[in-house]
């Protein structure tokens, strides 16, 4: 039986999924919430993800778990909003997402209150709202387990949670190769644009450019939330180095090249969370209780 949750790796992403943010309201009532909270998670309908604060308000500390960072260069702000957990619940059917947020919502309240919902969705067939294609350089098989999951804590993975805003209208004017040199590749076929500018995503991005290889698991669907639509961005990682070395590389703190995909889309949120191990088909929490 797998150790971790197993949607982390599961394939494709799912057709609908809702991300479900909560902060810490009463460190008195939270163990009772967290032992509910395993009964309810299979790690195949639902990930879950602690935050540094929760840790800490049950006295366990992670070496590689901290809070994310603000990070701002060049005109351009990565904004921190961290919260004590993050649960990802994916299914095919936006009622019964519903009913089941709200089953986990009062079972893990008074100890933990939400403070923020998105529903995000597959497009297409795993496409960005622009209609690339999204993780296409993902690692597969091993190297996707080696990628996303801690080998100092079997099961363990580490995922980074941003929002991001997409400006579609001004992106869908561009000329076609302008688009394609943004994302470093061709609309058309997927194929990466060998001569794409040193500010293409894909060139800003590229995981085995890094010392040492910063490869994640990238999870990522649209979202639409009133007038704002975008991504949410979802990797998993063996450590939370490999996406920040990334993420910064993208704002130009390595070599002061920007990403391109700044030109119509910016961060709006962002946090980092602990996603524990699975045990006999139950969330694993005897760390936390």
């Amino acid at each position: 039986m797998n150790k971790y949750q197993t949607a982390i790796l599961a394939e494709p992403v799912p057709p609908l999924a809702r991300h479900v943010f909560f902060t810490l309201e009463s460190n008195e009532q939270l163990a009772a919430a967290l032992r509910r909270l395993s009964e309810l998670a299979d790690g195949k309908n639902i990930v879950v993800g602690l935050g540094s604060s929760l840790l800490q308000a049950v006295g366990m500390r992670l070496d590689k778990l901290r809070i994310f960072p603000a990070l701002s260069a060049h005109g351009i702000d990565i904004p921190s909003t961290q919260y004590a957990m993050w649960c990802w619940l994916l299914g095919d059917d936006r009622g019964e997402l519903l009913h089941r947020t709200n089953t986990l919502i009062n079972a893990l309240a008074p100890a933990l209150s939400v403070v923020q919902v998105t529903e995000s969705f597959r497009y297409l067939d795993g496409h960005d709202l622009t209609g690339y294609e999204d993780g296409t350089e993902n690692p597969v098989g091993q190297a996707a387990i080696d990628a996303a999951f801690d080998t100092q804590a079997p099961g363990g993975s580490y995922a980074a949670v941003q929002h991001w805003v997409h400006d579609l209208v001004s992106f869908k004017h561009l000329p076609q190769q302008e688009q394609d040199h943004i994302f470093g590749r061709r609309l058309s076929d997927n194929e990466e644009i060998d001569d794409a500018p040193e500010s293409a995503h894909v060139k800003r991005t590229a995981m085995e450019d890094f010392e040492p290889e910063a490869f994640v698991v990238r999870r990522s669907m649209p979202y639409i939330d009133g007038d704002d639509a975008g991504l949410v961005f979802l990797s998993f990682g063996d450590t939370l180095d490999s996406y920040e070395k990334q993420l910064r590389r993208m704002i130009g703190l390595d070599d002061g090249i920007t990403d391109a995909l700044f030109r119509f889309s910016r961060p709006v949120t962002g946090g980092y969370y602990w996603c524990p191990p699975m045990v006999d088909g139950q969330l694993d929490l005897s760390a936390v209780l």
